[in-house]
């Protein structure tokens, strides 16, 4: 069975190549629901690259509500030519208080809709994971001036360009938290729910020089859609507008990392494989989507007490993962590994905060 998924993903990586996005999201569908349900207890199989003792040690359904005492999360406000935003940044505790010259990795989180920065940063645990491992994490605040459901404008094509519309607010914003809090430049990342993750990724294709790597929950790719109509089309159908198929600001492929739920009502799952894909965009030329000198690898395994999921790593010829799909069996549309206190968290799935956290830590902004 694995291998049939490998193959179906590699035949629709031809037919979106060929422009038959249609095809390649039913082929993705029926392959998706083939996919088997492993049993209670189940763990990952000893696939080549996996490395099953860190993966299963991070599983937890966790739901914690400490604060770190010297640790502040601080509210601002931030305007350019485009416009203005509220965000709020959480500084770990050894920011404040340690060596202030030491350069530190920063996570801009972008919520889903009818989120605010708190809400998200409650659900999803991100605050507590960055105190850990010694980050700061920024949270960009969507106004109701410029969505009335508190939605990134992804689907706007004015917010879908380089230096204009909320790409450049949020790009902008990034830059000032970096000059101001000393942020390692080379380890700068993005991610979002829904919404936020698609304007996550929009960010990674059109602001390259910025951030290092992108994760993706529950969202779809770049320039999915043109307008509201084309919007609600793409998360029912999945992705199937030919200019999603363009490569980024510099043709150049970008780390992923993605996660979704196979019984997501609100954004079709279809459009996971299809993030994938573009984030892995050959710089040969527009359009020319591939998997070139590297493995697929498919594992398979269970959250004690949770979510079966199924995780697709993408390798290259060095047997490095720069593309990673967690497909979560059963899961709806919610962050997982998430805490219930805060909205559109999914407990009982994979804690996807702290390994999107794994997966940007081996991923460092460079020439491409």
């Amino acid at each position: 069975m694995k291998d049939a998924v490998r193959i179906a993903m590699i035949e629709a990586t031809r037919l979106t190549q060929a422009g038959r996005l249609a095809d390649a999201t039913d082929l993705i569908k029926s392959a998706l629901a083939g996919v088997p349900k492993p049993a209670d207890g189940f763990r990952l199989e000893a696939n080549a690259g996996a490395d099953l003792a860190v993966i299963e040690g991070d599983f937890e359904v966790v739901d914690d509500g400490n604060r770190v005492r010297d640790a502040r999360f601080i509210h601002g406000s931030f305007a350019n030519q485009a416009g203005t935003r509220d965000y709020k940044l959480y500084i770990p505790g050894d920011a404040v208080t340690g060596d202030r010259n030491q350069r530190r990795f920063l996570v801009v989180m972008l919520h889903g809709c009818g989120q605010d920065p708190d809400d998200f940063a409650t659900g999803t645990r991100m605050n507590q994971l960055a105190e850990e491992q010694g980050g700061l994490v920024l949270y960009p605040a969507q106004s109701a001036s410029a969505n009335g459901s508190g939605c990134w404008n992804w689907f706007n094509e004015a917010d879908q360009q380089r230096g204009q519309g909320e790409p450049s607010i949020i790009a902008d914003l990034t830059r000032q938290v970096m000059a101001s809090h000393g942020i390692d430049p080379g380890r700068v990342y993005v991610a979002g729910l829904s919404a936020g993750g698609a304007m996550a990724i929009t960010l990674a294709v059109t602001y390259p020089d910025l951030y290092a790597a992108v994760g993706v929950h529950s969202g779809l790719p770049h320039a999915a859609a043109r307008d509201m109509l084309s919007a609600v089309g793409a998360m029912r159908q999945g992705a199937i507008r030919s200019g999603w198929l363009l490569p980024s600001h510099d043709g150049a492929a970008f780390p992923v990392i993605v996660f979704h739920g196979d019984c997501d009502t609100t954004v079709n799952p279809a459009n996971a494989a299809h993030v994938i894909a573009q984030a892995r965009s050959h710089p040969s030329g527009i359009g020319h989507l591939s998997f070139p000198d590297g493995e697929v690898l498919l594992e398979q395994g269970r959250i004690p007490g949770g979510y079966a999921f199924t995780r697709t790593l993408y390798q290259d010829a060095e047997g490095r993962s720069t593309a990673i799909l967690w497909m979560v069996h059963g899961a709806g549309h919610g962050w997982f590994g998430g805490s219930g206190a805060g909205s559109y968290t999914e407990p009982r799935g994979p804690d996807a905060s702290r390994e999107m956290l794994r997966f940007f830590a081996g991923q460092r902004l460079r020439e491409r």
